[in-house]
């Protein structure tokens, strides 16, 4: 047993101190509490019950959707010297019977199970009657339907709980909830008087970069030619969309795998790994790719269709940079994206309440997209966090531009929406502003209004673009509705409070009237030699590469050079368990590099 979670951080994960927020939430686990942390992804939150189930005498049963992500977490924590095992469909009959002998004879810590898997009558008939000290639900959102990922298997948590011996410490994580969430996963998973922890939503080292209107082929094949030597995901919004990427980057040469619900569990799981091991540079996906990643030297992700909601979104970009080194993340947004998004929506989802509630998540997205101030600023503004800064890192905050008064072509839309009397889509608005002659707005009478083609001089994107961006910051209301048997969305614009001010002259409407980074990695020639020296370790092991030690620690030993044990102890990701293990091999190879360089 160990006295303090530093003394478990420093001897099984090699760090030296928590990252923000880690402290708190293990002091509040470690002394019985229920808990509830919403933690962005990257943020490190597996350790938070990973470090008090070492303290604790019993088994922590970890809940986890991700099967991929348990076979990884369980590789890493078996690395650092801590029993751990899990329990989902990927496992034979006998490696389950395996597992459950393991449990029997009480030789593990920690043990990730599919919440599938939790009822399971051999399984709870063994663990029924074992000392279980923390049940830790990773993706806790799942839970709740307004959730992003809403999963019913997550209902029957409780159930499970209620059948143990003695209630265990619950505690819930998520990266992306809202407050409605968060009171579901309070509420559903019968937490007792739960600690709640938000750390923060900000991942400073992301760089947030929005391109609308763009050539997505051309603009995608650039920036792969500048960051052809570091890891990047490309989410496309279907399988359809995912192969022509795919075929695309693959006849340019370019090292690409694809990941969707179409191809074969063997034929994802070895892209998958593929990917994790470094034998792959770039791989398109449909974001069913990336739940269970763990690998922490993703240097960009690109969305080459708009995802249909904030919560995906975040979730999504985050998985670059979790190695806290810079890392970009680019939208890539044309106007059919929400078409298709909208189009999703309606075929996959069937119950009407929750499909408006997934329109309305859609057109938080969409304001995002249009809008013309910080996105780091809305972004964590849409999860209740308030940032009183530009943040320098976001395509907005960075593009140089003359800031434009645009009051007048304001209050001409704003006039528009008034004299057309009810509510109308963007659509029928624009027709109006621009003078068309179709039956709709003929035989309305809308070719009588005084704003009749008072815009004629816009295309129909760019004022279609500007009423989005007016909607966006607020100056007019979009409110979604259902057609008739729950089918299919029609949002349509009203005006506010906001919008009359403009009107008298009281607000002025002012907007900012994309290009592609350099690659982000800086080459360092023992760096090299150091990620070569790790690669070979990691397949002789049969493990990812990050298992054997971080980007962020190679870079670390390559910068300070430790040729000895205690030079490399003071190397953050090195403790003494991985010393034993690899620290030698890395000191030999620093060595060799400085005898022919020195």
């Amino acid at each position: 047993m160990f006295s303090s979670p530093i003394e478990v951080l420093s001897n099984y994960y090699g760090y030296k101190s928590f990252r923000r927020g880690q402290e708190s939430i293990i002091e509040s686990i470690v002394n019985k509490k229920d808990v509830v942390a919403i933690m962005p992804t990257g943020g490190g939150k597996s350790i938070c019950y990973q470090i008090p189930a070492m303290m604790f005498d019993g088994l922590t049963i970890v809940v986890s959707p991700l099967i991929s992500l348990m076979k990884d977490q369980v590789d890493a924590l078996r690395e650092t010297g801590i029993p751990a095992s899990y329990i989902n469909s990927s496992l034979t009959p006998k490696q389950y019977g395996n597992v459950l002998n393991g449990i029997r004879n009480d030789e593990f810590k920690l043990l990730y199970v599919a919440p599938e898997r939790l009822l399971n009558e051999d399984f709870i008939n063994l663990v029924v009657d074992k000392n279980v000290s923390q049940v830790a639900i990773d993706e806790a959102h799942c839970v709740s339907q307004w959730g992003h990922d809403f999963r019913s298997s997550y209902r029957e948590i409780p159930r499970f709980i209620e059948v143990l011996r003695e209630k265990p410490v619950i505690t819930a994580f998520t990266a992306t909830a809202s407050n409605e969430v968060r009171e579901d996963i309070e509420k559903l998973l019968l937490l007792k008087n739960p600690d709640h922890f938000i750390t923060g939503f900000d991942r400073e080292n992301l760089k947030i970069n929005i391109v609308k209107n763009s050539d997505k082929r051309k603009y995608l094949l650039d920036y792969i030619s500048k960051h052809k030597d570091e890891s990047g995901i490309i989410y496309a919004a279907t399988r359809k969309e995912v192969e022509k990427i795919h075929d695309l980057l693959d006849k340019r040469g370019v090292s690409v795998s694809r990941y969707h619900a179409g191809l074969s569990n063997k034929e994802r799981t070895e892209n998958q790994n593929g990917f994790i091991k470094d034998d792959i540079s770039v791989m398109v996906a449909t974001n069913a790719f990336g739940m269970g990643i763990d690998k922490p030297n993703i240097r960009w992700v690109m969305h080459f269709n708009m995802p249909q909601s904030i919560e995906n979104y975040y979730q999504e970009i985050g998985r670059a940079g979790r190695d806290g080194d810079p890392s970009e993340c680019t939208l890539l947004f044309t106007a059919g994206d929400v078409h298709i998004q909208k189009y999703l929506i309606d075929i996959g989802v069937d119950e009407p309440k929750r499909k408006l509630h997934q329109h309305k998540k859609l057109q938080d997205m969409i304001d995002l997209v249009y809008s013309n101030s910080c996105y780091r600023k809305n972004l964590l503004a849409y999860f209740g966090e308030e940032y009183d800064h530009e943040c320098e890192n976001c395509s907005n905050c960075l593009t140089a531009g003359q800031v434009v008064d645009k009051t007048l072509e304001a209050q001409k839309v704003i006039s528009c929406v008034c004299r057309m009397k009810r509510p109308y889509g963007i659509t029928t608005i624009v027709d109006v502003l621009r003078g068309s002659k179709n039956k709709k707005t003929l035989s309305f009478g809308f070719d009588k209004l005084s704003t009749y083609s008072i815009m004629k001089d816009y295309s129909a994107e760019d004022l279609k673009s500007f009423v989005n961006t007016l909607v966006s910051h607020g100056y007019l209301d979009l409110v979604e509705s259902l057609g008739a048997g729950g089918r299919g969305s029609f949002p349509t614009i009203k005006l506010n409070e906001i919008s009359f001010e403009i009107l008298k002259g009281n607000v002025k409407v002012e907007f900012k009237e994309d290009l592609v980074t350099e690659a982000i990695e800086v080459k360092d020639e023992l760096f090299e030699i150091l990620r070569s020296l790790r690669k070979t370790i990691a397949e002789a092991q049969g493990v990812p590469p990050y298992i054997v030690f971080g980007d962020a620690t190679l870079k670390n030993m390559a910068a300070k050079l430790p040729t000895s044990e205690e030079k490399m102890l003071e190397i953050s990701g090195v403790g003494h368990v991985k010393y034993e293990k690899y620290g030698r091999q890395f000191e030999e190879a620093i060595r060799e590099y400085l005898a022919s360089n020195m």
